[in-house]
């Protein structure tokens, strides 16, 4: 069975690349957001078994929709996406729960590791 994510970035194109990397590698696109608020929503009606979460995005950032996603499901597994610089969010990103983070721009073959050890 394909496990389910739930993408998130306030830019289409970007969620756009991971779609495209997460089918073509057997993973299950539930939805769709463009930020924290939409995220937490989401998460919450479709349960995925992964979030890809961006960190600087509009309403809520990154890392505080972490948080309430987190606080909802402590289970919940989050892989942070970050442009190079945000090392300090990442680390934020990290003590609130995340599991691992990927850099922007997207390297398929490291979004698909990052997943895969994840997914175990």
């Amino acid at each position: 069975m394909a496990k389910k994510v739930l993408i998130v970035d306030d830019a289409v194109f970007m969620r756009m690349k991971l779609k495209d990397i997460l089918e073509k590698n057997g993973y299950e696109v539930v939805d769709e957001a463009q930020n924290g608020l939409e995220a937490i929503e989401k998460y919450k009606a479709t349960q995925p078994d992964l979030v890809t979460m961006d960190i600087t995005m509009p309403e809520m950032d990154g890392v505080e929709a972490l948080k309430e996603i987190k606080a909802f499901d402590a289970g919940a597994k989050v892989l942070m996406c970050s442009a190079m610089g945000q090392q300090s969010m990442v680390m934020d990103a990290i003590r609130a729960g995340a599991v691992d983070f990927i850099v922007k721009p997207f390297d398929s073959d490291r979004v698909i590791k990052a997943l895969d050890k994840v997914m175990i």
